[in-house]
């Protein structure tokens, strides 16, 4: 992440960008705006900004299939805006890789201090200093934040991969969504747990595993989730 934070607005409705703009300014951001969900794409390849505020009501390309594009090179937070408050909108946007959710009219205020909790999530310092994992054909390096599967390598999210390091680091144990979200998204998270979910149901697709017949990530029932076997 750059020494000053950058955040991209995608928002075509100008007095909300506007809004968002200054609140995020006045908290030493450098902000950029955009009300274009190509755009917004071009400035992400070329800006890396550290946080997306993504509006999902984009003419053109909505704001779900830019945050769909947007994670195939990218690893910015995301926080999705949306006049809708549909369950299935949050499914939606949390499917496709974002990382919060805020249903307008919010407060700018809220918007600002769920950027900082995001900021504020434990990456890479967290496990630099574990020694690489290995659980039967799965393989993870903390330190150079690899992962391979049956020897070739897999491509994962910031957040996929954090949960795979959780999981390994104490196989067998069984780790709730509260742990999950201590862990990978931070204690002061705010948002729906569920969260938590949607990325261990990406990150099982990823490693070819069957919830109904788990090889590596078992779900218990009613408490949460553990890698099954021992490291």
């Amino acid at each position: 992440m750059s020494a000053v934070t950058r955040v991209l607005v995608v928002d075509d409705e100008v007095p909300m960008a506007d809004l968002v703009r200054g609140y995020l300014a006045r908290e030493g951001m450098e902000v950029l705006v955009t009300g274009d969900g190509l755009a917004a794409l071009e400035l992400a390849r070329q800006r890396a900004p550290d946080v997306v505020v993504l509006d999902v009501m984009l003419p053109g390309l909505d704001g779900f299939e830019v945050c769909r594009r947007l994670r195939a090179f990218s690893d910015a937070y995301v926080i999705m805006l949306t006049a809708r408050t549909e369950e299935i909108d949050r499914v939606v946007g949390l499917t496709v890789g974002a990382d919060d959710y805020l249903a307008k009219p919010f407060s700018p205020r809220e918007l600002v201090a769920r950027v900082r909790a995001l900021l504020r999530r434990p990456r890479t310092n967290a496990l630099a200093g574990d020694a690489a994992w290995r659980q039967g054909p799965l393989g993870l390096d903390p330190r150079r934040r690899t992962v391979t599967l049956r020897d070739r390598p897999l491509a994962l999210t910031v957040i996929e991969f954090d949960l795979l390091a959780a999981l390994m680091r104490e196989p067998g144990i069984v780790l709730t969504r509260q742990q999950f979200l201590d862990r990978v998204w931070g204690a002061d998270f705010v948002g729906d747990e569920h969260v938590v979910d949607v990325h261990l149901a990406n990150l099982r697709r990823k490693l070819g595993d069957d919830a109904a017949r788990p090889t590596f990530i078992e779900t218990v029932r009613g408490v949460g989730y553990r890698l099954r076997g021992e490291r």
